[in-house]
């Protein structure tokens, strides 16, 4: 049962996605981020027991990030879509996360040696992003202004998530410049 427990923790997370987008759209703001904080929680009790306990699967290391990705991009939408986080700013998220996608297939299909591992930069853009989105539903949910650091909490968010952007592109880079400086495999017979 205990190394099934960080998937079940990871599904957990994932169903926590649409749930989130009902209580916000509802206005149910308290128990949304109640739903985002037990997520949190859950994230970090799966990594703990995944990576301690060595009760990793490959199933868990498709599930956990899907599920951190999915609670992400449904919180940013569902803020933006009741117009309380601003739409530029839930844009600059979500073309991250799919230009990284989209340059892992790249290099996939290339067959260039990339490996995919979170960098300092990539941790810190997630994190402000969380407390980012604590910070808008805690305010929702209490009725407290944010005034006195919006529009300046946006502005850091975007700079940050832009930046780590573009250190994951100068891994990609990398890659696929090794990639085209190896030397060609030669044909037999020819």
């Amino acid at each position: 049962m205990l190394r099934h427990l960080p998937n079940m923790l990871s599904g957990l997370r994932l169903a926590a996605a649409p749930a989130t987008v009902g209580l916000v759209t509802t206005g149910h703001f308290d128990f949304a981020l109640g739903l985002f904080a037990f997520a949190g929680v859950s994230d970090a009790a799966d990594g703990f027991l995944a990576k301690r306990m060595g009760v990793t699967s490959r199933l868990g290391r498709f599930l956990d990030p899907a599920a951190d990705k999915a609670l992400m991009f449904a919180a940013f939408l569902t803020l933006t879509f009741i117009g309380d986080v601003p739409l530029w700013l839930t844009l600059s998220v979500f073309l991250r996360e799919m230009l990284l996608m989209l340059g892992i297939v790249i290099a996939v299909m290339a067959r260039a040696n990339i490996t995919v591992r979170p960098m300092l930069l990539g941790k810190a853009a997630t994190t402000l992003q969380v407390l980012y989105i604590v910070m808008h539903l805690a305010a929702l949910a209490f009725g407290f202004g944010i005034e006195s650091v919006e529009p300046a909490a946006s502005y850091l968010v975007v700079t940050l998530t832009l930046i780590s952007g573009l250190s994951y592109c100068g891994v990609w880079l990398r890659a696929m410049r090794e990639r085209d400086s190896r030397p060609r495999e030669s044909k037999a017979g020819s």
